[in-house]
């Protein structure tokens, strides 16, 4: 199994705090201070959002226009690199006026240059798989750069290009994960190196402890979001998930402490 390079510091024995855009209960999502205070407060590695600006520019925003959080209607694909800038993206959280920005892929690989990052490429085109992939490889971090996308092309065109860096698994891989035996499975069963799935599909708990023992048998990791209960937490590390993703790193590192 490939495995992402994270800290040293994070424990044997339990799974990897994956802080969900940061800690954004208490800063602004996506912005490095987020990063900062998640890996502060015992997350071991950060899920972010990789968009594209009109000027080609990858920028870590989760939503298509800046409306939540920055207060301007206008999509960041329509947006420069320069205007999006000046978005104060403190809103959401009550925080505007205190100088939040949101960050590039490239600055938050340069500012934590030991930290894995799990980078949601939000609009799975080849314009932006591309586009992250030449920040990644321009700064050699692709053995710590996950990609992944719930756009099925994401992982099929991070593929495509050669990236030496772990990939996500598609919509489909995780069907077809879903639909088969564990005793089917093996090596290389899955074009991908990461699963990542939600704590419920639809109204229905996601049958995690099967997903283990397939994951397991196809040498893959299993990532589960989004995870802010600590018992939760707890309960998945028993079943043997490799990460929980959270928008409470500082409560599910404690549990894991």
């Amino acid at each position: 199994m490939r495995d992402l390079r994270v800290p040293p510091r994070r424990p044997a024995g339990r799974p990897v705090v994956w802080a969900h855009r940061g800690a954004r209960q208490e800063l602004p999502e996506n912005t490095i201070a987020a990063f900062e205070r998640a890996l502060d407060v015992g997350a071991d590695a950060i899920e972010t959002d990789a968009r594209l600006t009109r000027d080609g520019a990858v920028v870590l925003f989760h939503d298509a226009d800046g409306a939540r959080v920055a207060r301007r209607a206008a999509r960041v694909a329509d947006t420069t690199l320069d205007e999006l800038a000046s978005w104060d993206v403190g809103h959401a959280l009550g925080q505007a006026g205190r100088g939040h920005r949101a960050p590039t892929l490239d600055d938050a690989l340069v500012t934590l240059p030991e930290v894995s990052f799990n980078v949601d490429v939000k609009d799975g085109t080849a314009a932006a798989v591309d586009a992250v992939i030449e920040v990644v490889r321009a700064r050699g971090a692709e053995e710590r750069v996950l990609l992944t996308g719930f756009d099925a092309r994401t992982p099929a065109l991070a593929r495509a290009r050669g990236y030496a860096g772990p990939i996500g698994a598609g919509v489909a891989d995780v069907l077809s994960l879903l639909g088969r035996r564990a005793s089917s499975l093996g090596p290389r069963a899955l074009p991908c190196d990461a699963v990542q799935v939600p704590t419920h599909l639809g109204p229905l708990p996601t049958p995690v402890a099967a997903l283990v023992a397939r994951c397991r048998r196809a040498g893959v990791r299993l990532d589960v979001f989004t995870v802010d209960e600590p018992d939760r937490a707890l309960a998945l590390a028993a079943l043997g998930v490799d990460g929980v993703m959270s928008d409470d790193p500082r409560a599910v590192a404690a549990a894991f402490a």
